[in-house]
């Protein structure tokens, strides 16, 4: 039930230019900043235990043609683990994401932080201006991470597909 509360469906609806600095962090910037780092612990725990598959049954795999040579299934079974693993990775990208997530996170609590300091960008600017800067910049980073994610997930042979058509003959 909790997470239909904070559906956007829910959201209470506002006046044109009325959310207040303390609303936007509230529902908005500290939403996303647990959002990401949520993902990035969950992408990072992921991609350590597929290298870790990746490496203990690569290691493992010699030893064990040594000392069952005559059962095959177990050093196949451990080579697929790893074929497995390696090419998960290789399609979902969880360092990439682990690191994205985490940049992301990091750079939304800098602004935070810039913002409610008056440091960095909105030094000498007035409350207001200072505001809707800071929401700008914090939008910016969301719609960055999420194009960084798309063009992660997507591969080489997907983007040459979408890709629009040159009309101008080159």
């Amino acid at each position: 039930m909790a997470n239909e509360e904070k559906h956007y469906s829910h959201e209470k609806l506002r006046a044109f230019g009325s959310l207040t600095p303390e609303e936007y962090i509230d529902e908005r910037l500290n939403q996303f900043r647990s959002w990401y780092d949520e993902k990035a612990v969950r992408a990072k725990k992921l991609y350590q235990w597929m290298r870790v598959v990746a490496v203990v049954g690569g290691a493992v795999v010699p030893v064990l043609l040594n000392v069952f040579d005559d059962e095959y299934y177990i050093t196949t079974l451990v080579s697929l683990l790893v074929v497995i693993s390696v090419s998960l990775e290789s399609v979902f990208h969880f360092r990439e994401q682990w690191k994205n997530y985490r940049a992301t996170e990091q750079l939304l609590a800098k602004e935070y932080f810039n913002f409610v300091t008056a440091e960095g960008p909105y030094r000498g600017l007035k409350e207001h201006d200072a505001f809707l800067n800071f929401v700008e910049r914090v939008e910016n980073a969301i719609a960055s991470e999420n194009a960084s994610t798309l063009n992660v997930m997507t591969t080489i042979s997907e983007q040459k597909t979408a890709a629009p058509n040159n009309d101008d003959g080159k």
